[in-house]
This record gives structure tokens, sequence and C-alpha cells, in this order.
């Protein structure tokens, strides 16, 4: 009984799917159903309507006028074909951005970032080359005095250390004290040599951290252009700086 009923519902389904139609015109194949007809009416028609406008347009373009992606685009075997841009990446970058993750290169930025507060400490700037100049400004009431103006008599200090920034000890003091310190003049210059091998031991640590914190930067714009999420290029990218995009706000679920 039930295998009966079976029988009877599969025949009911192929009846359902297979449209009636006149005897003499089944060797013609199975008659289309008015929703597929209209369907397919209406592509074609979208096609047509689609392709007279692109007719028109190429009729009525002006051959001398310049358009902007023009300068982005090249004709390749009768297709417009659009440049790619070339990203602006040094070996070195590229070398890390392949073979290490944001993780890694931030813990070295950071270990170095360590480094240069360590030797900023030590050496406290105070004849780095790199450090902005100071600035001392001096109030006079009349042209007379700015005429008559010494420097060094007016910091009361001898002339020879007029040009010091630091420890730039006064006549009265010089007086009173002895000098303290090596006074050898080999050793002097070793100290000064040693001093300045610091400094640019500084330099470059400071200069290494700029460059690994760009390639965190470049890595992490790379991992968020994964995103499916629309965005447009707002600045493109540099060796010194990666590139910036503006990412469709979507409301959070």
């Amino acid at each position: 009984m039930a295998a009966a009923f079976r029988k009877a519902a599969k025949s009911r389904q192929r009846e359902h799917r297979e449209r009636s139609q006149p005897s003499f015109r089944k060797h013609l194949g199975l008659l289309e159903k008015k929703k597929d007809y209209k369907l397919r009416a209406d592509d074609y028609r979208h096609k047509q309507e689609y392709l007279r406008a692109l007719r028109k347009k190429a009729l009525e373009k002006n051959p001398d006028e310049f358009y902007y992606k023009m300068t982005r685009v090249k004709l390749q075997d009768g297709v417009h074909v659009i440049k790619e841009t070339k990203e602006e990446v040094t070996p070195e970058q590229l070398k890390l951005m392949r073979t290490q993750d944001v993780k890694y290169i931030e813990m070295k930025r950071v270990a170095e970032a360590k480094k240069i507060e360590r030797l900023k400490s030590e050496l406290h700037l105070l004849d780095f080359q790199g450090k902005q100049q100071n600035k001392h400004v001096f109030f006079f009431d009349t042209k007379k005095e700015v005429e008559q103006f010494d420097i060094a008599t007016h910091l009361r200090t001898a002339p020879e250390l007029v040009d010091r920034v630091f420890n730039r000890p006064t006549i009265e003091t010089l007086q009173k004290q002895k000098v303290k310190g090596v006074n050898h003049k080999n050793r002097l210059k070793r100290i000064a040599k040693e001093r300045q091998k610091q400094y640019n031991c500084l330099m470059q640590r400071i200069e290494r951290e700029k460059k690994l914190f760009v390639i965190a930067q470049k890595i992490q714009t790379r991992k968020d252009l994964l995103d499916k999420t629309r965005k447009v290029k707002v600045k493109k990218e540099t060796v010194n700086s990666p590139a910036i995009y503006k990412f469709e706000s979507r409301r959070k679920r």
C-alpha cells in the first residue's frame, strides 16, 4: 500500500514539473513557461539598451577630449587594461614583510625604543648634532646698549666658554675653585671620540626604530585590505609611509 502511494506521488511530481502541451509539437521539446520567457526577454531587452547606449556614447565622443583615466589605462589586444601602480617598498622592507609578521616587527621596534631611551638617559643629548639649537634672547631698551653688548660680560663667564651649552661656570667660580676632572688633551680627545660614537649609535637606532614602525604599518595595512569592505585609497604608499585607505563604515550587529 505504501509503495503504491510513493509511486502515485512520484507521478504527480513528474506531471507538475512538465508542462502539458499539444501532442503534435512534442518533438519540439518542452514548452517554455511564461515567467521564464519574461525573464529571458527582460534580460535581452536590457542588454540591447546597454549596447545602444554604448554606440551612442562612441558616436558622440570627442577624440581630442582628455580623461584622467587615460593616464592609468592602456589598450592591449583590443581590451582596456588598467595599469597597476607598483608599491614603493625597499628590498629590506619587502624581505621583512614576506618572512615576518606584525608581532615580531613590533617586538623588535619596542626593543629598539627601550635601547634609545637608555642611551638618551646616559648621554642627556647635551651636544647632540641632530638636536635643535637653543636660543637665548636678550632684551634692551636702547640701541646704544645693543651696540655695547658683550655676551661674555653679560653671562659673567670667560669668552672661551660662551659657546658651551652646558658646564659654563662663572668667573667667580673659576677664581674660587680648581678645575676638576680630566684635563689631559689626549684623554679629553678619547672621551669626545667615545661620546661621538655613542651619539652615532643613537642616531642609527632611532633610524632603525622608524623603519620598523613603517614596516609594521605596511604589514597591518595589507592585512586590513583582506577585508571585503568597500574602501578608497586616500594616499599612495611611499618608502617612508604606508598607503592610507578609507573604509566604508558599517554598523556592528
